[in-house]
């Protein structure tokens, strides 16, 4: 398999595809109601549906990256991490869980089509390589998995 074959079913299999690890992003989000996504679990911490605004945001800096876009371009207002209120609406956070699917496949058609020859490149601005941000991404996916089913038990 490829380096890029290796990198689409690293981000794949953090994501939503079938793993040995338990639950990727997407299968720990499967089931998450708006009351659930919004429910804070102490002030200052962070809840599961800015946890997701948090992920579609990284895997967007990532295909910037690759593809070389405008920085700045998310479709919100800031970087990291956005606030999400208690009282949010279903359509906001299935707004909010299709611009996380929506950014996901961005990504995979950003990692197919990247030049082979430049995986091994270090990004502009950064000391790590091509593929080690894209590895890093779905390292990120994983984290992030693991800790929505954190907040999913503290829910309950």
């Amino acid at each position: 398999m490829t380096i890029t074959g290796v990198l689409l079913a690293s981000i794949d299999a953090a994501y939503d595809k079938r793993s040995w690890h338990g639950p990727n992003l997407r299968g720990s989000l499967a089931g998450v109601t708006r009351a659930q996504a919004a429910c804070r679990p102490a002030e200052g911490r962070h809840n599961i549906w800015e946890l997701v605004v948090h992920a579609a945001y990284w895997k967007y800096d990532i295909r910037r990256r690759l593809t070389g876009g405008k920085s700045r371009s998310f479709v919100l207002d800031g970087s990291n991490f956005w606030t999400r209120p208690v009282e949010g609406s279903l359509a906001e956070w299935r707004a909010d869980l299709a611009l996380l699917q929506r950014e996901h496949d961005q990504l995979r058609r950003a990692v197919a089509a990247f030049p082979p020859a430049r995986w091994t490149r270090k990004a502009p601005g950064k000391p790590f390589t091509y593929e080690g941000l894209v590895r890093g991404v779905a390292a990120h996916d994983l984290y992030h998995a693991g800790q929505i089913q954190l907040l999913k038990r503290l829910i309950e």
